[in-house]
């Protein structure tokens, strides 16, 4: 897989954690650097971690399936892509509730929107990719967005928030469609 997808696959995935993290900058009253390093470490490293775990297990059942594997990537990534942008038109839940600071709060965001980026690293699998640089990649992405999220949610407020979710579904239902076509062609 070229650079570029992966690229855009990371700024994808990162949607997710960038609009939780606007809506965490928009809980947070006083924000300070730490909170927003904080978010966005947590964020980045369990976006990294996600894709390996997912392409550690697409191994184990890879030659199985290596015959119609870019119709499973295509699949994988057309369902995450389009529950991305069902999920951003639902009421979401009360955030004012959440304290995003909490680290029990923070594991359970993190885990919850890194989710996809595991069903991304079994794709990777099927791809034959390698998993070092896109983790990289996923990580960094994410990390660097889920910052300039809370600051931004903390700044603008909450209205921008679903927007992002939608662009993040779009990107990956992009690049399913880019796989298929240059494994059937």
């Amino acid at each position: 897989m070229d650079i570029i997808s992966i690229v855009f696959i990371a700024f994808g995935l990162a949607m997710d954690a960038f609009a939780v993290s606007i809506s965490s900058g928009v809980v947070i009253n006083f924000l300070k650097l730490n909170d927003a390093f904080k978010i966005a470490f947590f964020f980045g490293m369990f976006q990294a971690i996600m894709p390996i775990i997912g392409w550690l297990a697409g191994l184990s059942f890879r030659k199985f399936i290596s015959g119609y594997d870019h119709w499973i990537a295509f699949g994988l990534l057309i369902i995450i892509g389009c529950r991305m942008i069902y999920e951003s038109n639902k009421k979401g839940v009360q955030n004012k509730l959440i304290d995003p600071l909490n680290i029990y709060v923070l594991l359970v965001l993190s885990l919850a929107t890194s989710i996809d980026a595991l069903a991304v690293g079994v794709s990777l699998t099927f791809l034959s990719t390698s998993i070092i640089l896109p983790a990289i990649i996923i990580g960094i992405t994410t990390f660097l967005l889920s910052g300039v999220g809370v600051c931004m949610g903390n700044k603008l407020g909450k209205h921008l928030e679903k927007k992002f979710e939608v662009m993040g579904g779009i990107i990956l239902v992009i690049i399913a469609f880019r796989i298929l076509i240059v494994h059937l062609s």
